[in-house]
């Protein structure tokens, strides 16, 4: 029989289409929510494994002249489309119930494409309030092919809105702190100390190689999800992603002592997430089924 509401007693991985589970959460039960949605791009976002085999005619020189070839590790890579005619369209329900499940002092952040987020704050002011914007965040980095016509894209969008401008919970002193880029205008304390993070993030992309990846596709570091869980959650608080790829949002939620409710609708997705999470109770749309 079909669900009417899921009681959040455990952390929760879901696997179901979000626009189905997102009226059986409870209103009002998250510090924070953060969404990383498709961004749109228009072609199927892929990762596929790669190895090195010993070749003398390879197109790869390694240690001690030795040369080597690439080639695809067979297996199913993990993809997913990323093609809307109408992405503010598509995300404007999943908007509308994000701010009925946010607590009175909850806060959203929507991570975007920049080619996408201005009509996508326009969408959120209208379901929010214009009051209710709270920052547009910029993630910037420096990896991967640069373009050679133009200014080479290397940065994300995130934007923030809150509940309740009079009510929000905000916590300077859990985020993390940054070197100074002119250590020599600040006095010895505050070199030691670091400043505080501005509306720019400088964060390198989830390292190829780390233990941090999982191999799912665009994956977002643990760093930059982390910062915005410490800044907006109460300690024991939780926290909500409704397209939850490799589950970076339960890993800072674990880091930081809050709790989750992820949901997705790839097996993919929540294969990853099991496995990076290992605590977490597995879900359906049903609660019976959890």
């Amino acid at each position: 029989m079909p669900a009417t509401s899921v009681s959040l007693d455990d952390d929760l991985l879901i696997q179901g289409e979000n626009l189905a589970i997102l009226p059986l959460l409870p209103d009002g039960a998250f510090d924070t929510i953060y969404i990383d949605p498709p961004f749109n791009t228009g072609r199927a976002q892929a990762r596929s494994s790669l190895r090195a085999v010993a070749d003398p005619a390879g197109e790869r020189t390694g240690f001690a002249g030795r040369r080597y070839r690439t080639e695809q590790v067979l297996g199913p890579s993990m993809a997913y489309a990323d093609s809307f005619d109408d992405l503010p369209g598509y995300l404007a329900p999943r908007l509308v119930e994000a701010r009925r499940l946010l607590a009175d002092h909850g806060t959203l952040y929507v991570h975007l494409d920049p080619r996408e987020s201005h009509y996508v704050k326009v969408l959120l002011d209208e379901i929010f309030g214009r009051a209710s914007f709270l920052n547009e965040l910029i993630w910037a980095y420096d990896y991967g092919a640069k373009a050679r016509s133009r200014w080479p894209s290397k940065h994300d969008v995130i934007l923030v809105y809150v509940k309740d401008p009079q009510r929000y919970w905000f916590d300077d002193a859990e985020v993390d702190r940054e070197p100074y880029m002119s250590p020599g205008l600040v006095t010895p304390e505050q070199r030691a100390r670091g400043k505080r993070p501005t509306d720019v993030w400088w964060h390198t992309i989830v390292p190829t190689s780390g233990s941090e990846r999982t191999g799912y596709p665009t994956q977002k570091p643990l760093g930059v999800v982390r910062r915005m869980v410490a800044a907006s959650s109460k300690p024991g608080g939780w926290c909500l992603d409704f397209f939850a790829g490799s589950g970076t949002l339960g890993a800072a939620a674990q880091e930081l002592g809050r709790r989750f409710v992820l949901v997705d609708a790839s097996t993919d997705a929540i294969d990853v997430c099991e496995r990076r999470l290992g605590g977490a109770t597995p879900g359906s749309q049903t609660p019976a089924a959890r």
